[in-house]
């Protein structure tokens, strides 16, 4: 059994050659086919059909998925399911994207005569410019890679690797070249940590109404402390008669004044909070919020509106609930 000096040297080896194979790939982004190749996807006003076989088809489904998400709309295709039936996914304002490492995928190669009689322009990516899919395509991207990280030269390794960060500088790319935001990135991933991140608003998580803890500013520390501890927050927002925010009264604050001996029964809340407190807006991104509540190293903010009247309140854990953190 290998030791693990030799496990560690065969897995670094590896590595050493899937860099190289990138540093290749240079020369192929950097050439008028890669440029052909995004005008043609930006012009396109239909999909992008994705093909691939074995390890490509396991590639381009991950090419197509990452080019739906930022805003090139994709789908991937199996080329040996296309012959019997999906093909009837295309429509004459599409793009295929086919994508093998020898050019020569017999799945592939039979729907090319249908491809081309329907019009739809054709981008192969391989790793043999002189293979019959290159030749038949529109435009061809080259991935070839100088060797495979496989010591039997068999599996799929470098190959794979170039051929998804061709996809990856594809979709940047073209992500940029439309002006995709954050925004659109959000639309499209509702359901997940980003989209949380990127979606939800102050508003969505704050608590408002009965659930927003306040107190004018002559309200006894006492008093005070029954606000905070019904509301759950930790925290307590101190207004005026005119409901203006004067400043907030934290579970930190409480801890200074009780080491400082000040009377509870007997001290107005206004002279123990916090003035000029930080706060926030409802129409913030939650995320923001978070980020602000990071730097100052809090626990909790006052949501204010125009006016600077607290509208809302949230903590941490309004953060975590949410899936903001």
């Amino acid at each position: 059994m290998a030791d693990k000096t030799q496990l560690q040297k065969w897995g670094s080896k590896v590595i050493d050659i899937e860099k190289a194979a990138l540093d290749n790939l240079y020369q192929y982004v950097n050439s008028d086919e890669f440029e052909d190749a995004c005008k043609l996807i930006l012009q396109c006003s239909g999909k992008v059909i994705v093909m691939g076989m074995g390890k490509s088809g396991h590639i381009g489904n991950k090419i197509a998925a990452t080019l739906a998400s930022t805003g090139t709309p994709a789908v991937f295709v199996h080329p040996g399911e296309a012959s019997h039936g999906d093909l009837g996914v295309l429509s004459k304002n599409d793009i295929v994207i086919a994508i093998s490492n020898s050019g020569e995928s017999s799945e592939i190669l039979t729907l090319i005569p249908v491809i081309k009689r329907m019009g739809i322009p054709f981008i192969s990516i391989t790793g043999v410019p002189t293979s019959t899919m290159a030749t038949h395509a529109k435009i061809h991207l080259c991935i070839q890679v100088p060797e495979e990280a496989c010591p039997l030269g068999l599996a799929p390794t470098s190959s794979t690797t170039a051929t998804l960060v061709m996809g990856d500088a594809l979709a940047v790319a073209l992500l940029q070249a439309r002006g995709f935001t954050k925004d659109d990135f959000a639309l499209s991933h509702p359901g997940g940590m980003l989209g949380r991140k990127l979606l939800l608003k102050v508003s969505d998580i704050m608590h408002k109404g009965v659930q927003l803890p306040l107190v004018y500013e002559d309200t006894l520390i006492t008093e005070a402390l029954y606000e905070v501890s019904r509301k759950g927050l930790g925290m307590a927002a101190i207004i005026d008669n005119d409901n203006k925010l004067l400043g907030v009264f934290t579970d930190g604050d409480l801890r200074r004044i009780i080491d400082a001996e000040v009377n509870l029964s007997t001290t107005k809340i206004s002279q123990v909070m916090t003035p000029n407190c930080i706060t926030t807006h409802e129409d913030v991104l939650a995320a923001e919020a978070l980020k602000v509540m990071e730097q100052k190293n809090i626990n909790g903010l006052i949501v204010v509106d125009e006016a600077q009247c607290p509208v809302g309140a949230l903590n941490m854990l309004d953060m975590v609930k949410s899936g903001v953190i």
